[in-house]
């Protein structure tokens, strides 16, 4: 359970790190592992207990689901029920930064915290090396939302983590920065099959991408609808900071963040890179929001990756 004394273990992604890992979330603890789009704060999606401490630890919402990552197709088939268009979109993007929302199978053994209740589950393999070693190494799915408190920056660095985390959590399993650096798409298959996915949340998989493969375009949630799956929380992934977004200007006593050519405090990208953009956009506000200014971000494209930036930053400057 939650215990702010811990002495958390910074452990690097060898054979002992991962192995002292999987110990560690094999008997209930919390531990913070690296993906290719953030580090996950987690847990035995199978015990209860431990997931609740990810609830306590992190303070977030309950009715919240939470993403199960499993080392392979084959492991998330035995949780949800599969479809033809599960099988297409992991056949073109697993490992990688999408997340499938699919109705839980008889037996799967999940926790009801991880879903909040609902009858699916969020399921997704990473492609980082390392978390799909812990993850073998646990020998079960690992729930994991992003390792860092509710509703604040997602972390995209151990350094992150142990800021935000350090003495709460058992340990954070360190294999460097995220190479995505916002978290995973979140693609709804919970309907009939003649009906197009639902795209529940932008993310590191831009939608247009998974259009192009699935030949149709996707449906978008309406932020009015109930909590489905993860991050879709109004406000989110916050600094403590106050945020102002699609700024031309910069007033005076604001730190900028800017996009493309120009001067400013922190840029996402000097080239006017999405995929730059996204890697940088967390590690960014990090460092602006511990000067304790401000923040203005200058306008973001909003297609591709853009797409994912922009609404990450929209629940980041939303009231709280």
């Amino acid at each position: 359970m939650t215990d702010t004394s811990l002495q958390t273990e910074m452990l690097s992604p060898t054979p002992q790190g991962i192995d002292r890992a999987a110990a560690l979330l094999r008997d209930g603890q919390l531990v913070a592992f690296p993906t290719e789009t953030v580090y996950g704060l987690g847990a035995d999606a199978r015990n209860g207990e431990a997931v609740a401490s990810i609830y306590a630890t992190k303070g977030r919402p309950s009715f919240n689901p939470l993403i199960a990552h499993v080392d392979s197709i084959e492991a998330a088939r035995k949780l949800v029920h599969w479809s033809d268009q599960a099988e297409t979109m992991a056949a073109a993007f697993w490992p990688g930064p999408l997340t499938l929302v699919l109705p839980l199978r008889d037996g799967h053994g999940i926790s009801p915290l991880v879903t909040a209740g609902l009858d699916t589950l969020a399921v997704r393999v990473p492609a980082k090396a390392c978390a799909r070693d812990l993850l073998a190494a646990t020998g079960g799915p690992v729930a994991a939302p992003s390792a860092n408190p509710s509703g604040r920056i997602s972390p995209t660095s151990a350094a992150h983590v142990a800021a935000g985390l350090g003495g709460r959590i058992a340990a954070i399993v360190d294999d460097g920065p995220c190479g995505v650096g916002v978290e995973s798409t979140i693609l709804g298959l919970s309907g009939p099959s003649r009906l197009p996915p639902v795209l529940l949340r932008p993310g590191g998989l831009a939608s247009e991408d998974i259009e192009a493969v699935l030949g149709r375009a996707l449906t978008h949630r309406n932020v009015a609808d109930p909590l489905t799956a993860p991050g879709q929380l109004l406000s989110h992934y916050a600094p403590q900071a106050p945020l102002r977004l699609n700024a031309t200007r910069f007033r005076s006593g604001e730190l900028s963040l800017g996009f493309g050519p120009g001067a400013f405090d922190l840029n996402l990208s000097d080239a006017g890179d999405l995929l730059e953009a996204a890697a940088n956009l967390f590690g960014h506000l990090h460092r602006l929001d511990a000067k304790g200014k401000p923040i203005a971000v200058a306008p973001v494209p909003d297609h591709g990756l853009g797409a994912a930036i922009n609404d990450r930053l929209r629940r980041a400057a939303a009231p709280r």
